[in-house]
């Protein structure tokens, strides 16, 4: 299949990359057991690259930073996806997602601001935890809305650091099945992800060991199946994601890291 061919075909699926890398990040770790330490400190930073077959199409980035919010001392997470090379002369992609969570790993403030192939959307979302709410602001359709929310729901982007905090790996057992509370579009999502076991795969930091995942997703125009992806994270007390695999319904995808700064804790790598 020639490369104009196959940048034609991705870029049907591509307008969901930084959500799906998010949301692989956010289920990769769902797993409730508490930790003593903070996984991440500020000043942390992650890189990816991410393939379509055997092309790099896109890059993403994860950022955190301390900052003060309606007079709060937060986190100020930035996460952000680009295309790059033959991709971005036919579908340029620009995304950039942030989030402002607490001590405790709630949001206060949520951004969603892309631009996929000329598909525009601005949003921002407040929320107050103790009313169960969220304010919606639509920038591209002049609206704000309110919804009802779960107690203690999470963004696509506060989820991925609020589980980091509370992952552990001493109690896991394969096989076991997870879930989380998120509102995303305008709704309140359920996800479930299941936990493979672990497993030492090949970087470009050398071999590393990791918790490998597989969430649960409905199939429709991005993934192929219910089994469709599956993601490794960091088997340290980093909990950083590693590897995402997915099956998409035209072609495969594969993001991995690439580079990072800053990590709270050392990064392992496995000797031979």
């Amino acid at each position: 299949m020639c490369i104009f061919s196959q940048i034609l075909k991705f870029s049907m699926t591509q307008t969901n990359f930084m959500k799906l890398i998010i949301f692989s990040f956010l289920l990769s770790v769902s797993v409730l057991q508490a930790q003593n330490e903070n996984a991440y400190k500020d000043g942390e930073w992650l890189s990816f690259k991410i393939k379509y077959g055997w092309f790099k199409a896109s890059t993403a980035t994860l950022e955190i930073n301390d900052t003060i919010y309606n007079g709060k001392k937060l986190f100020h997470v930035i996460g952000k996806g680009k295309s790059v090379g033959l991709l971005d002369v036919f579908f340029k992609v620009r995304d950039q997602y942030e989030t402002f969570i607490d001590a405790y790993g709630l949001p206060h403030k949520f951004v969603r601001d892309i631009n996929e192939g000329g598909y525009k959307k601005h949003k921002e979302l407040y929320f107050d935890h103790q009313k169960n709410t969220v304010k919606v602001q639509d920038f591209k359709h002049n609206t704000t809305d309110h919804f009802e929310i779960e107690p203690n729901s999470q963004d696509m982007l506060s989820a991925f650091y609020k589980l980091r905090n509370i992952i552990g790996n001493d109690d896991l057992k394969k096989g076991q099945e997870f879930n989380l509370n998120m509102f995303f579009d305008n709704e309140n999502y359920y996800f479930k992800t299941k936990f493979l076991g672990t497993e030492v795969i090949e970087t470009e930091f050398g071999k590393v060991k990791c918790l490998k995942f597989r969430p649960y997703v409905m199939a429709d125009r991005v993934f192929e199946a219910e089994e469709s992806l599956t993601f490794w994270v960091s088997d340290d007390q980093n909990k950083i994601p590693i590897k995402i695999e997915a099956q998409l319904a035209v072609g495969s995808l594969v993001a991995e890291l690439d580079n990072f700064k800053n990590l709270a804790h050392s990064f392992k790598i496995v000797v031979d």
